[in-house]
């Protein structure tokens, strides 16, 4: 019989914010895109995912894990997959600024 006491306890307290949100019970298709959705008709599709996520207890939570996870698909937290790389693509600017460079390597 395997040994399972190594293993790590229950995490879903790491969870458990997923159990307030106001998208579940919602149909998860008002959240992802089907395949060759674009223009007017994703943007609804966004708007009316984005109106849940403005009303949900756990809105911040659910932004901070998609863009902690760097997840590609869907509106979480009321971003959406645009508006997370944005914000990625920003975040990695202030970590290294564009002007700094990398002086000579020293000989050995």
């Amino acid at each position: 019989m395997a040994d399972f006491s190594r293993l790590p306890g229950p995490n879903a307290d790491l969870w458990d914010w997923q159990l307030l949100a106001a998208c579940r019970g919602v149909d998860s298709s008002l959240f992802f895109h089907p395949e060759g959705e674009r223009g007017a008709a994703r943007s609804a599709r966004e708007a009316s995912a984005k109106e849940v996520c403005m009303r949900c207890p756990v809105r911040s939570e659910c932004a901070a894990h998609a863009l902690a996870v760097r997840e590609p698909y869907g509106v979480w937290g009321g971003l959406t997959e645009d508006e997370r790389e944005e914000l990625m693509g920003r975040a990695r600017h202030r970590l290294i600024p564009a002007s700094s460079t990398i002086g000579p390597i020293a000989p050995h």
